[in-house]
């Protein structure tokens, strides 16, 4: 257990050692770049495409107006800027050496002391992530961290990743945060703002929760659930994923605690599932503790995993009387499992909930005035399955919301979400709620409209549901400034960059500013984009549907991405398994290898509609274009190196020695240099070589680079002279300092670009530049970042 402190600048001795590392570096003049002591400072955005992913926790701060919190899944954790809507990333400065820190389990802010925050990191339970998790703290609201390491590991990607708040702050004493953690490893406490932990010794129970024993991901002890303050009583609550005894006080601070009294029974079950605590909320006017329960911790599963089988309970805090005041209707036909709650702290009767994983048509927001005993809803059916609905949902700044659909019927293309676990109505205005989804943060500033509505569905004289007037009001994005998007290829042509990327298909940017509907398939995300050197309005991108159902793998534009036609042979690579497509330099043929073990690549020589096996590879490789000679292509597996003269129909072993095995993620091709390849090699074993290799003749011989201990990626932008090598950009580690380099000559020297406050975690799988401006780096981060040299 150690404690380290970190800051989100800079340091000089950083900035020392990158120089040293450069060797020859960049500066301006006369609008070429020459060789200059002094190295290029580097600015860095993202790529608009407003989150992408799973925003598990928003926090709101209980006595400071406008400070929130939001915590992802894989990207980070954020804080709000009231004055541009926008969310401040907090956690750039994470190094690839921790990487998991960037993965955040949860969050708190200080109600006595704002300007205290407080993050519990850590990526998976299991081997995935080879460090123990943190407890972060920070004095200045996230600008700056320190870390206290745990001895156990801590699954901010982990199933049950949604339930909590399990990182909290005691009101009555701030100096004191509690800790529940997954497995078995019970419940932990700080008595020092956060700077050290203990386990809490004489805690009961670590939780005995396990979805599937021995599964890699879901056989997870789901733990310590939830920490709650009664701030009437003084008494502290601790939820535990334990059906038979799902709920703990202490009424002492902290010494002593207790099994409450009929818990397990006022959690009961439901369609004979046992239901365990998710989530709490106090209301410290009336003297209630609300849980709402689920017998699946989440977040991504369907009915009736965790879609069916829940309550909402009420626990008196002065007389100890349970109350079930769960809805009890539901236009799916079922009681659904639960999973945000939250309490108006201006209006404490009033408390808002929401179904976890509903799935069809949409999730229910659920609300009531009455601390539970009446319920209103979202939306409703009227009769048959015309629907009606409170608000709008207004995708302004995100029209990939769409998913590429269209509305069928009460099954709208904009929902209201999944996997629903961040539900905040903010303590100081009762008109501002957001919650969290799969994809997005969604919020409005006129909740209470929803009061003045009324019923949505009423009867007419013939005892027929309709629908009632409704005025609606709005709903609109409020992840502007989050980002998380899983990048999986990039293809940079100039004035327009593509992605490829997980869940939301991919992007066609022309506006790096401005977030753009995906790619227009069904897929749910691309593996691969690929152009024609010579014709780059043709592009290729291979990928997959949901739950791998779609089987058109490959898709074709020819008008620079802004229409696109499917293709591929039904069933050829299986489910989930689209791999990599590339296109010859003149664009004239697609070679596509599927990433099915049984499957050898093919090729085609009319844009995808006809498609003949490739001999001489096997099933697999990585493929890859020469960009000038459009007869060349390469290919790359299991340590051997394969060549087509003939346009992908047939492919033969370079004889190429030396290369490594294994640990090699990337290889890629100069533009303009016929024959040039630049091929990555990381790896955890030993006996495995590591660094970045490069080829002058399509393969034959290879020259390992000097210096680079380790490369993850490679990627190409335009050269600092007129006719000179193009700008080649990698994820490595060179002399020991791991960042993103540049160089300028051919690989002779590397410049750092990134300092320590952008490291983004294990950043860079994915890195190329920009064919037309100079310096220009785009690389898979915490989203799509992109660098620029600092005029």
């Amino acid at each position: 257990m150690r404690r380290r402190t970190f800051t989100a600048t800079a340091s000089v001795g950083a900035a020392a050692a990158a120089a040293a590392i450069a060797g020859g570096t960049l500066s301006a003049s006369a609008g070429e770049h020459s060789e200059s002591k002094k190295p290029d400072a580097y600015t860095w955005k993202n790529v608009v495409v407003n989150c992408g992913g799973f925003v598990p926790g928003i926090i709101f701060n209980e006595t400071e107006p406008n400070l929130i919190y939001a915590r992802t899944d894989v990207g980070g954790g954020y804080r709000w800027q009231e004055d541009t809507r926008t969310w401040k990333p907090l956690l750039d400065w994470v190094p690839r050496a921790k990487w998991g820190w960037q993965y955040v389990l949860s969050m708190a802010t200080d109600p006595v002391e704002p300007d205290r925050a407080y993050a519990a990191v850590g990526g998976y339970t299991n081997d995935w992530d080879p460090n123990n998790g943190a407890v972060l703290y920070s004095d200045d609201r996230g600008e700056t961290w320190g870390a206290f390491e745990l001895p156990f590991k801590v699954g901010g990607n982990m199933p049950g990743r949604g339930m909590g708040e399990r990182l909290v702050v005691n009101p009555a004493d701030n100096a004191e945060l509690y800790l529940g953690t997954s497995g078995g490893n019970g419940l932990w406490r700080s008595k020092d703002y956060g700077r050290t932990w203990a386990a809490v010794e004489n805690f009961p129970n670590p939780g005995n929760f396990v979805i599937e024993p021995g599964n890699v991901i879901l056989g997870d002890n789901q733990g310590v659930t939830w920490i709650d303050f009664d701030q009437i009583g003084g008494k502290i609550y601790v939820g535990v994923a334990d059906p038979a005894d799902p709920l703990y006080v202490s009424e002492d601070g902290g010494a002593t605690w207790q099994a409450v009294p009929g818990a397990a029974e006022a959690l009961g079950e439901v369609d004979g599932n046992r239901a365990f605590p998710n989530q709490s909320a106090v209301d410290d006017t009336n003297g209630y503790l609300y849980i709402a329960t689920c017998h699946d911790p989440g977040p991504g599963n369907a009915p009736p995993a965790s879609g069916n089988g829940g309550k909402i309970v009420r626990l008196a805090t002065q007389t100890g009387e349970w109350t079930d005041v769960s809805p009890t209707y539901n236009p799916r036909g079922v009681i659904p499992g639960f999973g945000g709650i939250t309490v108006d702290r201006q209006n404490p009767g009033t408390i808002m909930t929401v179904t976890r994983n509903n799935w069809y048509p949409d999730e229910i927001i659920y609300r009531s005035t009455d601390s539970g005993a009446t319920w209103s809803l979202s939306w409703d059916y009227a009769e048959g399955e015309d629907r009606t609905d409170r608000f709008d949902m207004d995708i302004t700044g995100s029209p990939w919301l769409t998913f590429n659909g269209t509305d069928q019927g009460p099954a709208y293309a904009v929902k209201h979400g999944w996997m629903m676990d961040a539900l905040a109505i903010d303590p100081h205005d009762s008109d501002r709620i957001m919650w969290g989804t799969g994809a997005t943060i969604w919020g409005t500033e006129e909740l209470t409209k929803w009061d003045s509505q009324g019923e949505l569905i009423g009867e007419n004289e013939a005892g027929e549901r309709v629908a009632l007037p409704v005025e609606k009001f709005t709903v609109g994005v409020r992840a502007e400034g989050v980002e998380e998007t899983a990048i999986i290829d990039l293809a940079a042509l100039g004035g327009t960059l593509v992605s490829a990327v997980g869940d939301v298909c991919g992007f066609v940017h022309t506006d790096l500013d401005r977030a753009e509907p995906s790619i227009p398939t069904s897929w749910s995300m691309a593996t691969s984009v690929d152009f024609a050197q010579a014709k780059p309005d043709v592009i290729v991108a291979t990928g997959q549907g949901y739950y791998g159902n779609e089987k058109g793998h490959v898709a074709i534009s020819t008008d620079r991405g802004k229409t696109w036609r499917k293709t591929g042979i039904e069933g050829l690579a299986g489910d989930r398994h689209p791999g990599i497509a590339v296109l010859t330099a003149d664009g004239s043929r697609i070679v596509w290898s599927p990433s099915d073990t049984e499957v050898t690549p093919v090729y085609s020589t009319d844009l995808g509609e006809t498609w003949t096996p490739v001999e001489g590879l096997p099933a697999g490789p990585e493929i890859h274009s020469d960009r000038v000679d459009a007869s060349v292509l390469y290919a790359f597996s299991g340590g051997t190196f394969y060549r087509s003269t003939d346009g992908g129909a047939t492919f033969t072993d370079t004889g190429a020695t030396g290369l490594p095995a294994a640990g090699v993620e990337d290889f890629r091709v100069t533009p303009g240099k016929k024959g040039h390849i630049w091929l990555c090699g990381r790896s955890d074993k030993a006996e495995v070589a590591t660094g970045l290799w490069h080829s002058k003749d399509g393969g034959t011989t290879w020259k390992k680079m000097p210096g680079v201990d380790l490369a993850i990626a490679v990627g190409f932008g335009k050269a600092a002279k007129r006719k000179g090598y193009p700008a080649i950009y990698t994820t490595a580690t060179l002399g020991g300092q791991d960042g993103f380099f540049r160089s300028i000559d051919g690989g002779a020297t590397w410049q750092r670009i990134n300092d320590d406050a952008h490291q983004w975690g294990f950043a860079g799988a994915v890195i190329t530049g920009d064919p037309e401006i100079y310096g220009r780096v785009y690389l898979s981060a915490r989203g799509l970042m992109y660098g620029d040299i600092v005029d």
